[in-house]
Parts: structure tokens; sequence; C-alpha cells
């Protein structure tokens, strides 16, 4: 793996082994302990070598479960440094679930998600989004993505992602959610999460000529 601050040339450029289609993501936001699920389709480059493993960049997070294709994968199956989750064998085509909890009150790198006075906020280029969950967190990784936002409807009463919102409702204990849709493939590094209690202020001008 590179390094975050290293230059890379076109001459050592190298296409990813897998493409994602399509990212399903929750945020179930706690202060110190937000869970984070993911549901991502990938497909094997067929321009790259068969048999790659599937290496996805993730750090500072807990992991708490995960599955290809609803099957939950053992210790013994994949790999886990600061840095990589790396499963050596999988599918040509298939679906990863994981779930991971991340804090984000304690997470002065402000990269990924973090708490910023009474919100949280996201900041992910331009590698901020593998401090979300694992993922290939390289600008030649494009999806769409659906984010449902889950939070205390007091604490949090706007919910921000991208796209266009798309459900909305009530939940147990005083909690609510909002679904975003955002059908229009990008990168991870462009994703983007706001929470808080955001205030709208309107005004109008008058110009000279009366308009």
């Amino acid at each position: 793996m590179q390094p975050s601050n290293s230059v890379i040339y076109l001459k050592d450029y190298l296409a990813p082994a897998f493409w994602v289609e399509q990212v399903e993501l929750c945020f179930d936001l706690s202060a110190n302990q937000t869970r984070v699920h993911s549901k991502i389709s990938f497909k094997r480059n067929p321009e790259r070598e068969v048999d790659l493993p599937l290496e996805l960049h993730g750090s500072d997070l807990k992991l708490i479960s995960l599955n290809i294709d609803g099957g939950t994968l053992n210790d013994n199956e994949y790999l886990i440094s600061d840095e990589l989750l790396v499963i050596p064998k999988v599918p040509d085509e298939f679906v990863l679930e994981a779930e991971v909890e991340i804090d984000p009150a304690n997470n002065t790198s402000l990269e990924g998600l973090y708490r910023s006075n009474t919100m949280f906020c996201t900041q992910c280029e331009a590698e901020g989004f593998r401090k979300i969950t694992y993922y290939p967190d390289r600008p030649d990784v494009m999806a769409a993505f659906t984010t449902k936002v889950i939070a205390d409807k007091d604490e949090y009463p706007v919910l921000l992602s991208n796209g266009n919102p798309i459900e909305r409702g009530e939940l147990d204990n005083n909690r609510h959610f909002v679904t975003w849709l955002d059908p229009f493939r990008k990168p991870a590094y462009l994703f983007a999460l706001v929470a808080g209690d955001l205030q709208v202020v309107k005004d109008s001008f008058t110009t000279m000529t009366g308009r």
C-alpha cells in the first residue's frame, strides 16, 4: 500500500482488482459508539490478474461483523492490519456486508466522521473515507451511494448526506432517520454527512430598481 503522502506516478498505476457497483450505508450515530453498516456490491476487474484478493482500506475501525453473500466469514478467512482488510478468496461478483464501530468524539484527525461541537461532520478528501468503513478508498473507484442516517431527533433534527432524500421516519427511543440516494457514481472522497441542529436564515434584498 502506498503511504498517504507519497507520490504515485502514472507509470506505476495499477487499476483496482475489483470495481464497486453499488454502496449502501447505514449510520447509527452516537458520540463515542457510532455503528456503520455497509453493503457493497463488487465485481472483479477482468483487466487484472485472476484470483487477486480483495483489499480494502480501513483505519481506526472496530470490526463487528463481516459476511459475503449472506455468509459470515470466520477469523481465518480474512486478515486485518492497521490500514487494510484483506480477503484472499472471493467470487468474481459478490456483496460484502460489514458492520464497524467508530468513535467520532475522539476522532481528532478531523478525517472521516467526527464531532464538531454539537454536530457530526465528515471530511473524506483525500483519504478520509477509510476511517468510516472498509472500502477501496481510491479516486478511480466510483459508485452510487444510498445512505441512511439514524440519530436522536432532538439533538440532531437535521440529517444530511449526498443526493436527495427518499425516505424519512420515526424510530423508538426518540430517534429518527433519513435515507439519501445519490445515483451518480462518484469516488468515496466526495462522500459527505452532516447531522445537527442546523438553522436556516432567510432574508430579502431589494435592488435600487425595485427588484
